[in-house]
């Protein structure tokens, strides 16, 4: 039986609103529930207990390498207005050698809540990279 080696993070791809977009980073794939904490005056123990409570997600973040022409993200960012905003729903996957997807995070109606441009430095040699923040309402995680 040949050994299972586990997967490395660099293929991926993500895709909002049928689009495949190339980003260079994906991070905040994250999900917790938070605990509720309880106690009466009657309990024999003098700790409460803990019960779950409401799930919580963190905003997801995605950079890539700025393109001559490309202001997607200012303008998705843009859309936002007094309880009104564009959603998206996102698709991350990572993939094996074959290309083809091992997991898939589903991120439910996104919206940007913050776009930050490049660090610009006079000695850098690096790509100008830019991120969004995205706020959502969900993260479901498949494995295929």
């Amino acid at each position: 039986m040949p050994a299972q080696y586990p997967i490395p993070v660099f293929h991926f791809t993500v895709e909002w609103g049928g689009s495949r977009v190339g980003f260079s980073e994906v991070g905040g794939l994250t999900q917790e529930n938070q605990a509720i904490e309880y106690r009466d005056g009657s309990f024999l123990e003098y700790s409460s207990i803990k019960m779950p409570g409401l799930r919580k997600f963190s905003n997801v973040t995605l950079k890539r390498g700025i393109i001559k022409g490309d202001n997607q993200f200012f303008k998705w960012l843009s859309t936002v207005k007094l309880n009104t905003v564009e959603r998206r729903n996102l698709i991350i996957s990572l993939l094996n050698e074959e290309h083809q997807p091992v997991m898939v995070w589903k991120v439910m109606n996104a919206f940007p809540v913050k776009v930050e441009g490049p660090g610009l430095k006079a000695s850098g040699n690096e790509v100008a990279i830019e991120s969004i923040e995205l706020a959502h309402e969900g993260l479901e995680l498949q494995s295929e």
